[in-house]
């Protein structure tokens, strides 16, 4: 069964504008597109990229864009309780505590961000990594997809 991440904004950013990160995430969208790994991220997210989305292509762009984004991806959303336990969580970036609440709600398996406050949640039921290191610590999936990848 393949893993199911939570993908935030940072770290869409990184790949969306061609950002030093965008080799290691690329190699993660890769994984989704092929199937190795189930993609998610929420509404609020793509609201929040859009914005630099729109300020470096134009709308036009941005919109392609982010329907791109959604054909590989799957949209969870935050509800009432949801919000309310991120909100009063020890995370102090809002919205990171919303999306990483929002992923543990919907029982995601990984939540890839470059938050650092994100990234020292010690949550073993949602573990918080950035892209490199989700990629490194499963070097054995990472072979297997590569295998997989070259003889598709």
């Amino acid at each position: 069964m393949a893993f199911r991440i939570f993908v935030d904004s940072d770290v869409l950013l990184d790949f969306l504008l061609k950002r030093s990160g965008y080799p290691i995430v690329r190699g993660l969208m890769d994984w989704g597109v092929r199937g190795h790994v189930q993609l998610f991220t929420s509404p609020a997210i793509l609201r929040e990229i859009a914005r630099e989305l729109t300020k470096a292509y134009g709308a036009a762009q941005a919109k392609e864009l982010l329907l791109a984004l959604v054909a590989i991806f799957q949209l969870v959303d935050a509800g009432y309780d949801t919000a309310v336990s991120a909100l009063q969580s020890d995370i102090d970036n809002i919205s990171g505590a919303i999306s990483y609440h929002t992923a543990l709600n919907h029982r995601l398996d990984y939540f890839i961000t470059h938050d650092t406050s994100l990234l020292q949640v010690v949550n073993p039921v949602l573990p918080a990594y950035t892209a490199i290191d989700f990629l490194n610590h499963h070097p054995a999936d990472l072979e297997r997809a590569n295998r997989l990848w070259q003889e598709s």
